[in-house]
């Protein structure tokens, strides 16, 4: 009787709970209005008991295991458990406070205890191998009922079990389970660390003196912010990207700039939020888990599930680049050298001057100053932009919906048409502004995946959050060149999860090796750089007129400005991901030293002793990128054999566009994405392209 009585109580609880319910709004869309914190456990305790008897019943079914009792079970049982931590990881990382974060340490055990439930059941993956064997031999004799995404699909669910210790013996599935919990929680301990150290420092200014060179943008944001932290008649300097950034590139007062400089660079180490006992753990269970399931390293773990394969692999792709680019590199830091000679600089470049004397150097070279074009680049007429180089390449509308509940006042909700047909593809939020809710950088996530859900299959709810340059009382946002290429990039992901044309969430949209997701959105930041694309957009927020042709031309021209130097940084944080992960680290124990002595070779200043780049590196060790920062590059090499091809054929041309649509972004991974990349392009991609287009090896023709 006491449990029928706490199971009613439990309906009754979340008879108006919002994450357990069917939308009735437009669209699907997400009521973020009814949510309340209270939601979340009382949600998923009541989701894992009806998803655990479907994992029970498909267990112990006596039914012949096929692909629709087996397959598509497992794709669907864990769907409203699967929604709710959605929604909760997604507004963790917009709206978080000390109260979701808290039930972040209790969700992500129970969630790492219900994945493992279903990977280390034994008679789930033998139904699983059975479907998997039959129909791989089925398709050796051609007679496969099954379609290539289905194929894809049952591979996927037969490897996942795996290596996720399918294959392993009882103890060593509870280890396994148990490292799988440790690790979620780092995860979170990690990130939690680095948004607490990032909001922790505040440089206040009090003297106009203090604000010598900065531009009139940066030094309204500053009073904006200070204003904010009620601080009257004063500026403030954070560590969010649009106040230390543009401080470090014209502050004329060099203290300053080294105080903020080793603010960002000291993250996390040393301090109250320090990560470096957890980055040791987390990359030791890392090497831990990967062991007990039969791989050398965590880098051959996630590699064997990437186009790079192995860690060999990356490793000469990384230092064939490193070869080609490190001269160039030295030369872009020579001829900064002796730029900063000519004017009277300091006898050494340190690395709180790298980006001041190079804006200057480049203003000195091209004639030109990136706050040039701020009065060009406001934010509302850069999102229209972006949407105008969409709507010209794939025939879509955008129109701004007022009706849609947000999570946030700074939210802009838009529906996403098909142009010829007016068909519904998909619901887009974008949040562009920081605050101390909001972890750092930009990002692109689902709300709602493309694909199977309850028995249909749905269109997307895509998310694309920066942390941009907020308006003043004086000026809208007005974005600088690097903002601008961001909302590109991170707008080429949000296309990718929109334009799936997929029947299962788990291949549709960005599931697909990660050094194949980066194509999509790098690809989008070549338009950035034509004026044909910039015409579209590019107005002054005052005057209505368009970007001059001399301003243009100058963002190209400039656009390849010290790209050894710049490449050789990407190498840096590559090179570093995979020595964390590509050997034991139970021999490491300082960070420090290890750090110095792994980018010795990709570092040409001096090292800075009291500073890290790991315990603050959240790609690696809370964004998932572990073993994978490589693919940045790599990506670069794809996007730029792809833009190659628009470049020669039209910058708009359709039928080009076609085939990226069809091939690459409506497919997700319903393939290898070798495969679909030759179906775009007739052939595998050109690793000169990225030189050529760096300015580190002559073009074509």
């Amino acid at each position: 009787m006491t449990e029928q009585k706490n199971v009613e109580s439990n309906q009754k609880d979340n008879s108006s709970n919002p994450l357990l319910e069917k939308s009735k709004l437009s669209f699907g869309a997400f009521p973020f209005a009814r949510l309340e914190n209270s939601h979340y456990i009382r949600a998923l305790d009541s989701a894992l008991p009806l998803a655990q008897k479907r994992i029970n019943d498909l267990a112990t079914s006596t039914a012949a295991p096929t692909f629709e009792n087996t397959i598509i079970e497992l794709e669907c049982l864990g769907e409203t458990v699967g929604h709710i931590a959605t929604i909760f990881f997604c507004l963790l990382g917009v709206c978080t406070d000390n109260e979701l974060q808290k039930i972040a340490q209790e969700i992500s055990p129970k969630l790492a205890d219900f994945s493992s439930d279903i990977v280390l059941n034994a008679q789930i993956f033998e139904k699983v191998k059975a479907v998997y064997e039959f129909e791989l031999e089925a398709g050796k004799k051609g007679t496969s009922r099954l379609s290539t995404e289905q194929w894809t699909l049952t591979e996927k669910t037969y490897k996942n079990f795996v290596r996720n210790g399918g294959l392993l013996d009882e103890k060593k599935k509870e280890r396994l389970r148990a490292l799988d919990q440790e690790l979620s929680q780092l995860s979170l301990k990690f990130g939690n660390n680095s948004l607490h150290a990032t909001n922790a420092f505040k440089l206040l200014l009090d003297k106009k003196e203090d604000l010598q060179g900065l531009p009139p943008s940066a030094i309204e944001s500053a009073r904006a912010e200070a204003a904010q932290a009620g601080e009257k008649d004063k500026w403030l300097i954070t560590l969010e990207a649009p106040s230390f950034v543009p401080f470090l590139t014209y502050s004329e007062r060099r203290d300053l700039r080294e105080k903020v400089w080793r603010a960002y660079a000291s993250r996390c180490l040393n301090d109250q939020f320090d990560n470096q006992e957890v980055i040791k753990q987390t990359v030791g269970l890392r090497h831990e888990r990967a062991q007990l399931l039969g791989y050398k390293s965590h880098a051959h773990f996630v590699l064997e599930e990437r186009m790079a394969e192995t860690p060999e692999k990356v490793l000469g792709f990384l230092n064939s680049l490193l070869n080609k680019t490190k001269a160039a590199a030295q030369s872009d830091l020579d001829e900064l050298d002796a730029y900063m000679k000519s004017i009277s600089g300091p006898s050494e470049i340190k690395p709180w001057d790298f980006s001041f004397y190079s804006e200057k150097l480049q203003q000195h070279k091209f004639n030109f100053d990136q706050e040039e074009l701020r009065p060009y680049f406001q934010l509302d007429k850069v999102i229209q932009g972006v949407f105008a180089v969409a709507s010209r390449l794939y025939d879509l509308n955008f129109r701004e919906l007022k009706d849609i509940p947000v999570y946030h006042p700074d939210v802009k909700t838009y529906e996403v048409l098909d142009r010829q047909t007016s068909r519904f593809i998909g619901l887009l939020y974008m949040d562009f502004f920081p605050r101390p809710s909001k972890r750092n950088g930009a990002w692109m996530t689902s709300l709602k995946e493309q694909g199977l859900f309850d028995g249909t299959i749905e269109r997307p709810h895509v998310m694309v959050v920066g942390n941009f340059t907020k308006p003043t009382s004086e000026k809208p946002s007005l974005l600088n060149l690097d903002e601008v290429l961001t909302l590109f990039h991170e707008f080429g992901h949000a296309l990718h999860g929109l334009l799936s044309d997929c029947q299962y969430c788990s291949t549709s949209g960005t599931n697909v090796y990660w050094d194949f997701v980066e194509l999509p959105s790098q690809i989008m930041e070549n338009w950035v750089l034509e004026k044909e694309a910039l015409d579209l957009f590019a107005t002054h927020y005052e005057t209505g007129e368009k970007m001059p042709e001399d301003l243009a031309k100058k963002i190209r021209e400039s656009s390849n400005f010290q790209a050894g130097w710049n490449t050789l940084r990407q190498l840096n944080f590559a090179l570093l991901d995979m020595a964390w992960h590509s050997q034991d680290p139970s021999n490491i124990d300082s960070i420090e030293e290890f750090e110095e002595k792994i980018t010795a070779q990709t570092s040409l200043l001096p090292r800075i002793k009291g500073t890290s780049l790991s315990t603050g590196f959240s790609h690696i060790f809370s964004g998932g990128y572990s073993a994978g920062y490589y693919s940045y590059k790599w990506a670069e090499v794809l996007d730029a054999d792809a833009f190659e091809f628009f470049k020669t054929n039209g910058l708009f041309n359709s039928e080009i566009a076609k085939l990226f649509r069809e091939s690459i972004l409506a497919r997700g991974g319903t393939e290898h994405p070798m495969t679909l990349y030759k179906k775009f392009r007739g052939r595998e991609p050109d690793p000169d392209a990225l030189l050529r287009r760096s300015g580190l090896l002559p073009t074509n023709g």
